[in-house]
């Protein structure tokens, strides 16, 4: 682990100052209104969505090794916070503040212990695809849930089906001048999304609709409203909390870690490639884990990479984490002098936000690809999908790794494999399926397996060799086992391979490997095998050796 603010202050260059200012207020004014409205998501009182933008920006920005990545409140995170914290406790109550700060302590301490033990990798137990598909489901969910703010209902928090039943039997009672708010609102979003980047929409909007609230009064009219937010920083600590609660968190807190985890990563790497440089996966999960202990100390909720504040950030020229300590301290100044204008803040402008920047969680043309170039794996990413919306948020990871890990052990299980012959030079072997001109050398099979020789794998290897050679037109007599992707055995594995030799020893057929590695050599030599099968270093000096021996018999 590496502490990178003082490289930071050591290596800073006077005229990055004016971009990172730029980039700075620009990302506090995304940051505000965006938190405001996640920590709704998240059940939890407004405030705490602008104290988590706070320390876990200026915590990254001395631990993380990006130089554009801004850390926050993000749609994915809150509604696993919601769905982990509201079985346990009434949301908005203390006790359910409370839970939700442990839970942002948990999943910052587990974040530590996966990094201390370099667990990084974890992120690659969700492919892609099923990533994909979680984050879609998990869009819709997020949408969905928002529908009552935009409408002026209530909507209560259940499953995505039942919720869409009320909010359709509800639509009668929309509130017109809310929703004449809430949809202006996202259009004109989505409007200067596409047109108008650089510009902080959600900021101008809600300042707009403070204004046009404050000035016609339609708090009057029934419009929902903000409210009074408390003024200050907060309070630095730990609250009281009931020890019987916290293995529930803990097993919770692990869905959380992947999830944000993987979203984390995705954000910052595609950062990082597009600004030319390498990111430490390893030091970025130590810095995710203290932002988030930084924001469940100050009151705050889980965080993780926020990826319309990076673009946001990106876009504006940002040059270093200098972007995210400017706009910390922003976020700070109006906690202590302006949170009396907040109060004034229509609730369905907040919905509209949460609905325009829920939409970036999809990504159609992903899928579209998926569906063009792998129909297994857009298959697995809309039932991924579907699992989110039916059994929920939390369950629905647990379904992805099992998903993802049953992926991974049905391919590693049926690896691809080939037939050898000798090319034209006759110096080289290669698979008899890349090119017509390889020639097969009669009596001889030469079988290149591609993965290592595990326990999972090792029956699959060992029916392959025998089909070929049962099929085979001519009487095999020899076979060479191109080992050289062979990496590394079990036990497993080499008993299998032992089991092999024998019995097409038994059956007149001699067996050579060649091109072993060193792991894999070490364990052929430890079981015997080197006493039942010939080793070679390539495969050219083990087809030659062949050759000599029929030459010799004859």
């Amino acid at each position: 682990m590496k502490f990178n603010g003082l490289n930071l202050f050591k290596t800073y260059k006077k005229q990055w100052l004016s971009k990172d200012l730029i980039a700075g207020l620009s990302v506090a004014a995304i940051a505000m209104p965006v938190g405001i409205a996640y920590a709704g998501i998240a059940g939890l009182p407004l405030q705490t969505g602008l104290y988590s933008c706070i320390l876990p920006m200026i915590i990254y920005a001395l631990f993380g090794s990006s130089r554009q990545l801004i850390v926050g409140p993000d749609s994915a995170t809150c509604i696993l916070v919601a769905a982990a914290i509201s079985p346990l406790a009434a949301a908005g109550s203390d006790s359910y503040v409370s839970l939700s700060i442990m839970l942002a302590l948990m999943t910052g301490i587990l974040s530590i212990v996966f990094a201390v033990f370099r667990l990084d990798f974890i992120a690659n137990f969700l492919s892609k695809p099923i990533l994909n598909g979680y984050l879609n489901g998990l869009a819709i969910s997020i949408i969905v849930g928002q529908f009552g703010k935009v409408f002026g209902f209530d909507l209560k928090p259940q499953g995505i089906f039942r919720m869409l039943y009320e909010f359709f039997s509800k639509i009668p009672d929309t509130h017109l001048t809310t929703f004449a708010f809430g949809l202006t609102v996202f259009i004109l979003l989505r409007v200067f999304k596409k047109f108008l980047p650089v510009l902080p929409a959600p900021f101008l909007f809600v300042a707009a609709g403070i204004i046009i609230v404050y000035l016609f009064d339609l708090g009057k009219s029934g419009m929902s409203l903000v409210g009074s937010i408390p003024s200050g920083f907060p309070s630095i600590g730990i609250p009281a909390f009931d020890l019987s609660e916290t293995g529930d968190l803990f097993v919770k807190s692990l869905g959380i870690v992947l999830i944000s985890y993987c979203s984390f990563m995705l954000t910052n790497k595609s950062f990082a490639a597009k600004n030319g440089y390498q990111i430490n996966a390893n030091q970025d999960l130590y810095a995710l884990g203290f932002a988030n202990i930084s924001s469940g100390l100050s009151q705050g909720f889980v965080i993780s990479g926020a990826d319309s504040r990076t673009a946001v950030a990106d876009n504006a020229g940002g040059k270093s984490q200098m972007t995210s300590i400017i706009a910390s301290l922003i976020i700070v100044m109006v906690l202590l002098f302006f949170t009396e204008t907040l109060k004034y803040l229509p609730v369905a402008i907040l919905g509209a936000i949460v609905i325009s920047a829920s939409i970036g969680l999809f990504n159609f043309e992903y899928l579209k690809n998926l569906y063009l170039v792998s129909r297994p794996e857009f298959y697995l990413a809309v039932i991924t999908s579907l699992c989110v919306l039916t059994i929920g948020v939390l369950p629905a990871v647990i379904f992805a790794v099992c998903l993802s890990l049953l992926v991974l052990l049905a391919r590693a299980s049926k690896p691809h494999d080939a037939i050898l012959g000798r090319s034209v030079d006759k110096n080289t072997y290669i698979d008899i399926l890349e090119d017509s001109g390889v020639k097969s050398i009669p009596g001889l099979l030469i079988y290149r397996f591609d993965a290592q020789l595990l326990f999972f794998n090792a029956d699959y290897f060992r029916e392959r060799i025998n089909h070929y050679i049962n099929k085979s037109e001519d009487k095999i007599d020899c076979l060479i086992i191109d080992a050289e992707t062979i990496v590394l055995t079990d036990i497993t594995g080499a008993e299998i391979l032992s089991e092999l030799i024998t019995g097409l020893n038994n059956r007149g057929v001699t067996v050579y490997i060649a091109r072993s590695k060193f792991k894999f050599n070490s364990m052929i030599y430890k079981t015997g095998i080197d006493k039942k099968a010939k080793i070679f270093r390539t495969v050219h000096e083990a087809a030659d050796h062949y050759l000599e021996t029929i030459k010799n018999n004859s």
